[in-house]
Protein backbone atom coordinates (compact mmCIF):
# COMPACT_ATOMS: atom_id res chain seq x y z
CA UNK A 1 0.00 0.00 0.00
CA UNK A 2 2.83 2.66 1.02
CA UNK A 3 4.36 1.74 -2.15
CA UNK A 4 1.45 2.52 -4.05
CA UNK A 5 0.77 5.36 -2.89
CA UNK A 6 4.29 6.54 -3.39
CA UNK A 7 3.75 5.74 -7.34
CA UNK A 8 0.68 8.00 -7.45
CA UNK A 9 2.85 10.83 -6.12
CA UNK A 10 5.76 10.03 -8.17
CA UNK A 11 3.69 10.15 -11.40
CA UNK A 12 1.21 12.67 -10.22
CA UNK A 13 4.93 15.04 -9.42
CA UNK A 14 6.10 13.77 -13.09
CA UNK A 15 2.87 14.54 -14.93
CA UNK A 16 2.97 17.97 -13.44
CA UNK A 17 6.51 18.78 -14.26
CA UNK A 18 5.94 17.35 -18.00
CA UNK A 19 2.29 20.05 -17.71
CA UNK A 20 4.44 22.86 -16.66
CA UNK A 21 7.25 22.08 -19.26
CA UNK A 22 4.22 21.87 -22.28
CA UNK A 23 3.02 24.90 -21.19
CA UNK A 24 6.36 26.76 -20.79
CA UNK A 25 7.29 25.71 -24.45
CA UNK A 26 3.83 27.06 -25.87
CA UNK A 27 4.09 30.11 -23.59
CA UNK A 28 4.48 33.50 -25.80
CA UNK A 29 8.62 33.90 -26.37
CA UNK A 30 10.67 35.11 -24.36
CA UNK A 31 9.30 33.95 -20.89
CA UNK A 32 12.64 34.23 -19.61
CA UNK A 33 15.66 37.20 -19.78
CA UNK A 34 17.04 36.87 -22.94
CA UNK A 35 21.53 37.10 -23.07
CA UNK A 36 22.94 39.20 -25.39
CA UNK A 37 26.87 38.39 -25.85
CA UNK A 38 28.95 41.08 -26.87
CA UNK A 39 32.56 40.21 -27.94
CA UNK A 40 34.46 43.03 -26.78
CA UNK A 41 34.44 45.05 -23.50
CA UNK A 42 32.13 48.24 -22.23
CA UNK A 43 32.62 51.15 -24.54
CA UNK A 44 33.47 49.87 -27.50
CA UNK A 45 31.15 50.32 -30.43
CA UNK A 46 29.44 47.13 -30.37
CA UNK A 47 28.98 47.77 -27.23
CA UNK A 48 27.48 51.17 -27.30
CA UNK A 49 25.39 49.69 -30.22
CA UNK A 50 23.53 46.48 -28.00
CA UNK A 51 23.20 49.46 -25.47
CA UNK A 52 21.30 51.75 -27.49
CA UNK A 53 18.75 49.03 -28.78
CA UNK A 54 18.39 46.42 -25.83
CA UNK A 55 16.43 48.38 -23.20
CA UNK A 56 14.13 48.87 -26.79
CA UNK A 57 13.46 44.75 -27.24
CA UNK A 58 12.78 44.68 -23.07
CA UNK A 59 9.90 47.30 -23.59
CA UNK A 60 8.89 45.72 -27.08
CA UNK A 61 8.93 42.03 -25.84
CA UNK A 62 8.06 42.54 -21.58
CA UNK A 63 11.38 40.85 -20.55
CA UNK A 64 14.93 41.69 -19.75
CA UNK A 65 17.41 41.80 -22.48
CA UNK A 66 20.99 41.48 -20.66
CA UNK A 67 24.41 42.54 -22.29
CA UNK A 68 26.90 40.05 -21.15
CA UNK A 69 30.35 41.22 -22.20
CA UNK A 70 32.84 38.45 -23.30
CA UNK A 71 35.91 40.54 -24.53
CA UNK A 72 39.40 39.54 -25.52
CA UNK A 73 41.75 38.03 -28.41
CA UNK A 74 40.24 40.33 -30.64
CA UNK A 75 36.64 39.66 -30.25
CA UNK A 76 37.45 35.97 -30.75
CA UNK A 77 36.77 34.65 -27.29
CA UNK A 78 32.99 36.33 -27.11
CA UNK A 79 32.00 34.85 -30.47
CA UNK A 80 33.42 30.77 -29.54
CA UNK A 81 31.09 31.31 -26.42
CA UNK A 82 27.75 32.69 -28.60
CA UNK A 83 28.59 30.20 -31.14
CA UNK A 84 28.12 27.24 -28.19
CA UNK A 85 25.84 28.74 -26.52
CA UNK A 86 22.19 26.49 -26.97
CA UNK A 87 20.03 27.78 -29.78
CA UNK A 88 16.80 28.31 -27.53
CA UNK A 89 16.36 32.09 -28.76
CA UNK A 90 18.05 32.96 -25.02
CA UNK A 91 21.32 33.54 -25.95
CA UNK A 92 21.99 36.41 -28.92
CA UNK A 93 25.07 37.70 -30.12
CA UNK A 94 26.04 41.10 -31.44
CA UNK A 95 28.19 40.71 -34.08
CA UNK A 96 29.83 42.27 -36.87
CA UNK A 97 33.29 41.71 -39.18
CA UNK A 98 35.29 39.72 -36.45
CA UNK A 99 33.08 36.96 -37.15
CA UNK A 100 33.89 37.18 -40.67
CA UNK A 101 37.88 38.08 -40.63
CA UNK A 102 38.84 36.29 -37.58
CA UNK A 103 38.85 32.46 -39.29
CA UNK A 104 40.91 34.01 -41.84
CA UNK A 105 44.07 34.82 -39.90
CA UNK A 106 43.56 32.59 -36.39
CA UNK A 107 42.33 29.04 -36.09
CA UNK A 108 38.78 29.54 -34.51
CA UNK A 109 36.33 27.50 -33.01
CA UNK A 110 33.19 29.49 -35.08
CA UNK A 111 32.29 30.61 -38.67
CA UNK A 112 30.07 32.38 -40.31
CA UNK A 113 27.44 29.37 -40.42
CA UNK A 114 27.18 29.00 -37.04
CA UNK A 115 24.70 31.44 -36.53
CA UNK A 116 21.50 32.52 -37.94
CA UNK A 117 21.46 36.19 -38.74
CA UNK A 118 18.28 38.13 -37.72
CA UNK A 119 18.81 41.68 -38.59
CA UNK A 120 21.43 44.21 -39.04
CA UNK A 121 21.30 47.20 -36.18
CA UNK A 122 24.22 49.82 -37.72
CA UNK A 123 26.96 51.08 -39.45
CA UNK A 124 29.67 52.90 -38.68
CA UNK A 125 32.96 54.47 -40.17
CA UNK A 126 36.44 54.52 -38.62
CA UNK A 127 38.15 58.03 -37.91
CA UNK A 128 41.38 58.40 -37.03
CA UNK A 129 42.44 59.95 -34.05
CA UNK A 130 45.98 61.35 -32.86
CA UNK A 131 46.62 62.62 -29.57
CA UNK A 132 46.97 66.27 -29.58
CA UNK A 133 50.86 66.19 -28.59
CA UNK A 134 51.12 65.00 -32.04
CA UNK A 135 52.70 67.63 -34.37
CA UNK A 136 50.15 66.55 -37.37
CA UNK A 137 47.20 68.25 -38.29
CA UNK A 138 46.42 66.25 -41.63
CA UNK A 139 46.58 62.87 -42.74
CA UNK A 140 49.40 64.19 -45.53
CA UNK A 141 51.51 65.62 -42.28
CA UNK A 142 51.07 62.30 -40.38
CA UNK A 143 52.75 60.41 -43.56
CA UNK A 144 55.15 62.75 -43.91
CA UNK A 145 56.27 62.24 -40.17
CA UNK A 146 55.90 58.53 -40.85
CA UNK A 147 58.10 58.62 -43.63
CA UNK A 148 61.11 60.55 -41.95
CA UNK A 149 60.50 58.10 -39.03
CA UNK A 150 59.93 54.28 -40.04
CA UNK A 151 58.86 52.16 -37.36
CA UNK A 152 59.00 55.16 -34.78
CA UNK A 153 54.85 55.81 -34.73
CA UNK A 154 52.91 53.47 -33.02
CA UNK A 155 48.98 52.68 -33.92
CA UNK A 156 46.53 51.20 -31.27
CA UNK A 157 43.78 48.32 -32.58
CA UNK A 158 41.05 46.31 -31.05
CA UNK A 159 42.88 43.37 -31.57
CA UNK A 160 44.88 41.40 -34.10
CA UNK A 161 42.86 41.35 -37.76
CA UNK A 162 40.21 43.32 -36.58
CA UNK A 163 38.90 46.02 -38.71
CA UNK A 164 40.50 48.69 -37.02
CA UNK A 165 43.67 46.62 -37.65
CA UNK A 166 42.68 46.21 -40.97
CA UNK A 167 42.32 49.54 -41.98
CA UNK A 168 45.31 50.88 -40.83
CA UNK A 169 47.45 47.74 -42.69
CA UNK A 170 45.37 48.77 -45.84
CA UNK A 171 46.47 52.32 -45.25
CA UNK A 172 50.15 51.92 -44.49
CA UNK A 173 50.07 49.93 -47.61
CA UNK A 174 47.94 52.70 -49.43
CA UNK A 175 50.17 55.26 -47.88
CA UNK A 176 53.52 53.48 -47.96
CA UNK A 177 54.46 53.74 -44.69
CA UNK A 178 55.63 51.79 -41.79
CA UNK A 179 54.28 52.13 -38.15
CA UNK A 180 54.11 49.50 -35.34
CA UNK A 181 50.96 47.97 -34.30
CA UNK A 182 50.16 47.64 -30.21
CA UNK A 183 46.73 45.52 -29.91
CA UNK A 184 44.15 46.19 -27.23
CA UNK A 185 41.32 44.15 -26.10
CA UNK A 186 38.72 46.75 -27.36
CA UNK A 187 38.36 50.63 -28.46
CA UNK A 188 37.74 51.54 -25.03
CA UNK A 189 41.54 50.60 -23.99
CA UNK A 190 43.09 51.46 -26.84
CA UNK A 191 41.02 54.52 -26.02
CA UNK A 192 42.56 54.94 -22.69
CA UNK A 193 46.18 54.61 -23.89
CA UNK A 194 45.90 56.93 -26.63
CA UNK A 195 44.22 59.45 -24.49
CA UNK A 196 46.91 58.98 -22.20
CA UNK A 197 50.06 59.27 -24.83
CA UNK A 198 50.97 55.89 -24.54
CA UNK A 199 50.22 55.32 -28.36
CA UNK A 200 50.26 57.98 -31.35
CA UNK A 201 47.41 57.23 -33.22
CA UNK A 202 43.93 54.95 -33.75
CA UNK A 203 41.36 54.09 -36.75
CA UNK A 204 38.66 54.02 -33.98
CA UNK A 205 34.98 53.88 -34.77
CA UNK A 206 33.19 57.06 -34.32
CA UNK A 207 30.76 56.09 -31.88
CA UNK A 208 34.39 55.61 -29.56
CA UNK A 209 35.67 58.15 -30.12
CA UNK A 210 33.36 61.33 -31.53
CA UNK A 211 33.26 62.20 -27.59
CA UNK A 212 36.96 62.72 -27.34
CA UNK A 213 37.36 64.37 -30.76
CA UNK A 214 34.01 66.92 -29.54
CA UNK A 215 35.84 68.16 -26.11
CA UNK A 216 39.22 68.26 -28.46
CA UNK A 217 41.02 65.63 -26.36
CA UNK A 218 41.48 63.71 -29.38
CA UNK A 219 42.37 65.52 -33.09
CA UNK A 220 40.65 63.64 -35.92
CA UNK A 221 42.70 63.72 -39.13
CA UNK A 222 40.03 61.16 -41.44
CA UNK A 223 37.39 59.35 -41.74
CA UNK A 224 37.58 55.55 -43.67
CA UNK A 225 33.81 56.12 -45.07
CA UNK A 226 33.00 57.29 -48.47
CA UNK A 227 31.60 60.22 -47.94
CA UNK A 228 32.31 62.82 -44.64
CA UNK A 229 30.44 61.94 -41.25
CA UNK A 230 27.75 64.30 -40.56
CA UNK A 231 28.79 64.74 -37.21
CA UNK A 232 32.55 65.81 -38.41
CA UNK A 233 31.94 67.49 -41.17
CA UNK A 234 35.12 69.65 -41.13
CA UNK A 235 37.14 66.03 -41.03
CA UNK A 236 38.01 64.74 -44.61
CA UNK A 237 37.23 61.04 -45.89
CA UNK A 238 40.73 59.10 -46.40
CA UNK A 239 40.06 59.40 -49.93
CA UNK A 240 39.73 62.88 -50.38
CA UNK A 241 42.99 63.37 -48.47
CA UNK A 242 45.17 61.58 -51.44
CA UNK A 243 44.15 57.55 -51.34
CA UNK A 244 41.00 57.38 -54.07
CA UNK A 245 38.64 54.20 -53.39
CA UNK A 246 39.55 53.96 -49.46
CA UNK A 247 36.61 52.70 -48.06
CA UNK A 248 36.57 50.98 -44.51
CA UNK A 249 33.18 50.87 -42.22
CA UNK A 250 32.24 48.35 -39.43
CA UNK A 251 28.83 47.13 -38.85
CA UNK A 252 26.80 45.38 -35.99
CA UNK A 253 24.10 42.79 -36.14
CA UNK A 254 21.83 40.89 -34.11
CA UNK A 255 22.21 36.82 -34.28
CA UNK A 256 21.68 33.69 -32.80
CA UNK A 257 23.48 30.35 -32.49
CA UNK A 258 22.18 28.35 -36.19
CA UNK A 259 18.82 25.96 -34.80
CA UNK A 260 16.92 28.47 -33.31
CA UNK A 261 13.80 28.08 -34.09
CA UNK A 262 12.73 30.33 -36.93
CA UNK A 263 9.81 31.68 -35.00
CA UNK A 264 11.46 32.88 -32.41
CA UNK A 265 14.09 34.53 -34.81
CA UNK A 266 11.12 35.82 -36.89
CA UNK A 267 10.03 37.51 -34.01
CA UNK A 268 13.52 39.07 -33.19
CA UNK A 269 13.90 40.45 -36.80
CA UNK A 270 10.05 41.77 -36.62
CA UNK A 271 11.16 43.88 -33.28
CA UNK A 272 14.63 44.77 -34.53
CA UNK A 273 13.11 46.47 -37.83
CA UNK A 274 10.67 48.23 -35.54
CA UNK A 275 13.55 49.29 -33.51
CA UNK A 276 15.68 50.53 -35.78
CA UNK A 277 12.63 52.49 -37.58
CA UNK A 278 12.49 54.51 -34.09
CA UNK A 279 13.76 58.09 -34.84
CA UNK A 280 14.98 57.82 -31.19
CA UNK A 281 17.14 55.07 -32.22
CA UNK A 282 18.06 56.47 -35.34
CA UNK A 283 18.86 59.93 -33.87
CA UNK A 284 21.26 58.51 -31.43
CA UNK A 285 23.03 56.12 -33.47
CA UNK A 286 23.81 59.67 -35.66
CA UNK A 287 24.44 61.95 -33.49
CA UNK A 288 27.75 59.63 -32.41
CA UNK A 289 28.70 59.03 -36.05
CA UNK A 290 26.47 55.83 -36.48
CA UNK A 291 23.90 54.87 -39.37
CA UNK A 292 20.73 52.81 -38.18
CA UNK A 293 20.54 49.62 -41.25
CA UNK A 294 17.57 47.96 -41.87
CA UNK A 295 17.13 44.82 -43.86
CA UNK A 296 14.14 44.28 -46.01
CA UNK A 297 13.80 40.78 -45.95
CA UNK A 298 15.24 37.34 -44.28
CA UNK A 299 17.65 36.69 -46.73
CA UNK A 300 19.35 40.94 -46.75
CA UNK A 301 21.80 40.03 -43.98
CA UNK A 302 23.03 36.81 -45.06
CA UNK A 303 23.41 37.99 -48.21
CA UNK A 304 25.53 41.09 -46.78
CA UNK A 305 27.23 38.59 -44.42
CA UNK A 306 28.60 36.36 -47.80
CA UNK A 307 29.48 39.65 -49.30
CA UNK A 308 31.64 41.09 -46.66
CA UNK A 309 33.31 37.75 -46.38
CA UNK A 310 33.99 37.67 -50.23
CA UNK A 311 35.21 41.58 -49.55
CA UNK A 312 37.50 40.63 -46.21
CA UNK A 313 39.15 37.10 -47.94
CA UNK A 314 40.68 39.52 -51.28
CA UNK A 315 41.65 41.90 -48.45
CA UNK A 316 43.41 39.48 -46.35
CA UNK A 317 45.10 37.78 -49.83
CA UNK A 318 46.28 41.60 -50.83
CA UNK A 319 48.21 42.11 -46.91
CA UNK A 320 49.67 38.18 -47.52
CA UNK A 321 47.79 37.29 -44.31
CA UNK A 322 48.18 34.00 -43.29
CA UNK A 323 46.40 31.47 -40.26
CA UNK A 324 48.55 31.64 -37.18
Amino acid sequence: MHNSRHIVRTGFALTTLLSAAVCWAQAPYPVKPVRVIVPFPPGAGVDIVTRIVTPKFSEALSQSFVVDNRAGAGGIIGTEIAARAPADGYNLYMGGSTMITAPLTNKVNFSARDFAPISRIASVPFILVVHPSMPVKSLAELVALARTKPGAINYASTGNWTTPHLTTELFMRAAKINMVHVPYKGSAPALTDLLGGHVSIFFCNMLSATPHVSSNRLRALAVSSAQRSPVTPKVPTVAESGYPNFETVTWFGLMTPSGTPEDIINRLRTEAGKIVRRADVSEQFASQGGTAMLDKDAGEFAAYIKLESDRWGKIFTALGARVQ
